[in-house]
């Protein structure tokens, strides 16, 4: 019976991770037709999905260094702000729930960790020593980016580059990158597929920036994974069970941050109350179910909020990704470096045509 009903709390996961992939394929679509019109030099018939902002950290994290030190949000990607926003909001209640329960990257994750049992008998484990240094490599990379936009950018900077074309057409870049994927960065990707084949959630774990922050938020999150020494067994089938490979048994709280609140040690616990996830110190215990529902109520009350007070749409029209998506050589009135306004040229050839039938018309 209580196999029974920890096969059903893992299948809450699972569709939630499913629906948050069909939303991102969703997105993904409506952009690509999006931005295959503008590519053909037309205005496109479908709305840019604000959503594929998602995709796009670093903007994210410019706009809310200009947040900090102006109250404005800038309003060239103002989705990417809100859904960053919205995901440290996760982390403060449910630690890295978001990379377990919302995040694409992670839903793949979990699938090579699938292969990585098929394949191997035994989970292959890296030496501690090497571990830790690996797992260290976030943190490294998150600080890089942290020291450079909020340490080292001025704000002028920050500001020059949220209304630079290229950070305009940074979603277009980015969609570039897999629809034109170089042979390099394809290179890379398979290498990561299967490490992450071999050892277990390997981006995840040692490589993804993103799960660092989440990680240091969620040391000081609301909730966490508790366990009960009087009724835990000391089987070990939550440690073996645990993606992040957290000594379970050793602790009544666990508070690392590596933690992403998956609930497999919960799942796979064979005893009644002997581990769960609970908030406020323990006060509140929070099934598989209520964690799947309070995270997707998080995203959907922050995406309604931002579209109710206008910030989540770009102000960049399509007319204005096409301009700036056509060739110079291209634009109406181009001549040389110097773009002259269509109307100024016909009423020049107007007058030049008044002077005389000798006068040269360009």
């Amino acid at each position: 019976m209580k196999n029974r009903k920890n096969n059903r709390a893992g299948l809450v996961r699972r569709m939630v991770q499913a629906g948050s992939l069909v939303v991102t394929l969703f997105i993904g679509i409506q952009f690509y037709r999006f931005a295959s019109a503008l590519a053909g030099g037309a205005i496109p018939m479908v709305e840019r999905p604000p959503g594929v902002e998602a995709f796009l950290p670093i903007s994210a994290l410019l706009s809310l260094k200009y947040f900090l030190f102006t109250g404005i949000i800038n309003q060239v990607h103002p989705a990417a702000l809100v859904i960053f926003l919205i995901i440290c909001l996760t982390a403060l209640l449910f630690k890295r729930g978001f990379c377990s329960w919302i995040c694409p990257v992670g839903l793949v994750s979990d699938f090579l960790a699938r292969l990585n049992g098929l394949i191997f008998k035994r989970r292959v484990r890296v030496p501690k020593w090497l571990d830790r240094g690996l797992r260290s490599l976030k943190y490294v990379i998150l600080g890089f980016f942290v020291w450079t936009i909020f340490l080292k950018m001025p704000l002028a900077s920050v500001k020059g580059f949220l209304e630079s074309s290229y950070n305009i057409l940074a979603d277009i870049k980015m969609l570039g990158f897999f629809t034109h994927i170089s042979p390099p960065a394809l290179g890379v990707i398979l290498a990561l597929a299967v490490l992450s084949v071999v050892i277990r959630h390997f981006w995840c774990r040692y490589l993804c920036p993103y799960g660092a922050l989440l990680g240091i938020i969620g040391l000081v999150s609301l909730g966490r994974i508790r366990r009960n020494p009087s009724a835990c067994t000391g089987c070990g089938k939550c440690e073996r069970a645990c993606p992040s490979m957290i000594n379970i048994r050793e602790k009544r709280s666990i508070n690392s941050s590596e933690c992403s609140a998956c609930m497999g040690c919960v799942s796979a616990c064979p005893e009644d109350k002997a581990i769960g996830f609970s908030l406020f110190l323990g006060k509140m215990p929070v099934k598989q179910a209520g964690m799947g529902m309070a995270l997707v109520a998080l995203f959907a009350v922050g995406i309604g909020a931002a579209r109710f007070q206008g910030h989540w749409q770009s102000r960049i029209t399509s007319r204005e990704y096409l301009q700036l998506m056509t060739p110079r050589m291209e634009r109406p009135g181009y001549r040389g470096d110097v773009r002259i306004d269509p109307e100024k040229l016909e009423r020049m050839r107007r007058m030049m045509k008044k002077m005389g039938p000798d006068v040269k018309i360009p």
